[in-house]
């Protein structure tokens, strides 16, 4: 299988490669360009991962070894107009001893990075000026902290959006964002029966206004109507601000707050409204930071605010035990602390993280348990990237102890 995936890639990649090198792609290069230079800019990188779950409940132990391989192009900027194209092969190295979602393998824990050839990428820019940029194809969309709208960067197989975006920034500190979305790429691959979310009507508009000594202020509002996973239709509006300021030498405070208002929309069968808090003061003294955070996603017992769209791995808990919000809610309180090497010498640049998360419902205060994070990033080169992960999930009322441990090495070029 292995063999077929690395054909279809190369392929996949060979293909874009071909088409700028034609006759009619040379043509539209502009005429300063020096004629040794490419009217192309190739790119890539290459990320293995272990990735190892003991779950309770489940008769065996995960280990996933897999390997991602990504190639793109860039073309050069032409009157305002580029373009992306770019390629992800997914592969399993070794035996598959992990649930990927589609090899039937249920007796171990889900790890969500099914072998497959994708497309990741592949869109038109038009940047007529430094005021307005207009996107349209397949691409990553992160906007904000990733909680409503993200790429999940996180897994070997990005999130992508069919879609169209336009950004403008009319004005100095004040920007806008319009967003339509036909159709939702997930992580799972295609080849999952809720890998590809067809024919949906996605709506997002933000605006964002920034005050040097204070913050940014951003309000949004996202329309959501996708008949493939109709319990995710919704429709959300919300304000987010986030800021520092200084307070001694070296320290500043950091805070951020959010609050949105979630009820149903399009396809969705159920008639609810649902409230999303987060609070999230915290203090950095040099290279270190530390945060409190109070998290609320609203349930009433037979519905609960849901993201689908989020980074979900980067909120409750790096276990992923509320990527669904459960019915009853979720209320997480979090301690995140933070620490850079700043020194010169062989670590520098080294990054860790410690987290503990507390796990309530929002209704019926329910004790659903808490978790531990910890995490160590080391920059071995200026293109490559060290990484060792892991989590413990302590299970009281809600699903199962856990403990996830990943080893990762990422090199781009």
């Amino acid at each position: 299988m292995a063999k077929n995936t690395i054909r279809r890639f190369v392929y996949a990649v060979s293909l874009p490669l071909t088409l700028c090198a034609s006759p009619a792609f040379a043509q539209v290069t502009p005429a300063s360009a020096v004629a040794s230079d490419l009217p192309i800019t190739p790119y890539g990188d290459i990320r293995y991962r272990l990735e190892m779950v003991d779950q309770d409940g489940l008769p065996r132990n995960a280990t996933a070894s897999t390997l991602r391989i990504r190639a793109g192009i860039k073309t050069r900027d032409w009157h305002g107009l580029s373009a992306v194209v770019e390629a992800d092969a997914i592969l399993s190295v070794g035996s598959e001893r992990f649930n990927d979602t589609i090899n039937g393998k249920a007796g171990f824990p889900i790890v969500a990075d099914p072998e497959d050839v994708v497309l990741n990428q592949a869109f038109v820019r038009w940047k007529p000026d430094e005021r307005v940029e207009m996107t349209g194809g397949r691409q990553t969309v992160n906007l904000d902290n990733q909680r409503w709208i993200g790429s999940v960067a996180w897994r070997q197989n990005d999130q992508t959006f069919d879609s169209f975006k336009v950004s403008t920034k009319p004005v100095a500190n004040l920007a806008f964002d319009y967003l339509y979305i036909w159709r939702v790429n997930r992580v799972f691959g295609p080849d999952s029966p809720q890998g590809i979310w067809r024919n949906t009507e996605i709506h997002g508009a933000r605006a964002a206004y920034s005050v040097k000594s204070l913050g940014t202020v951003s309000g949004y509002a996202y329309w959501l109507n996708i008949p493939s996973a109709p319990l995710q239709s919704s429709r959300t509006f919300g304000l987010r601000f986030v800021g520092e300021q200084p307070i001694a030498n070296k320290a500043k405070l950091t805070y951020a707050a959010e609050f949105a208002r979630q009820s149903d929309n399009g396809a969705n069968p159920l008639d609810f409204n649902h409230d999303y808090w987060l609070i999230e003061p915290g203090i950095s003294l040099g290279p270190t930071a530390l945060k409190l955070g109070y998290e609320h996603l609203g349930g009433d017992g037979r519905s609960a605010l849901q993201t689908p769209l989020a980074t979900l791995h980067a909120f409750n808990g790096w276990a992923d035990k509320f990527l669904t919000t459960p019915p009853n809610g979720l209320r997480d309180i979090y301690l995140d602390l933070g620490h850079r090497l700043k020194k010169t010498g062989p670590f520098k640049g080294t990054t860790f993280r410690l987290a503990f998360h507390d796990f309530h419902s929002t209704r019926l205060g329910i004790d659903y348990g808490s978790e531990w994070n910890a995490l160590v990033t080391v920059p071995v080169r200026k293109n490559i990237t060290f990484l060792a992960k892991l989590a413990r999930f302590n299970a009281d009322r809600f699903a199962t102890d856990t403990t996830k441990a990943w080893l990762s090495l990422e090199a781009r070029f």
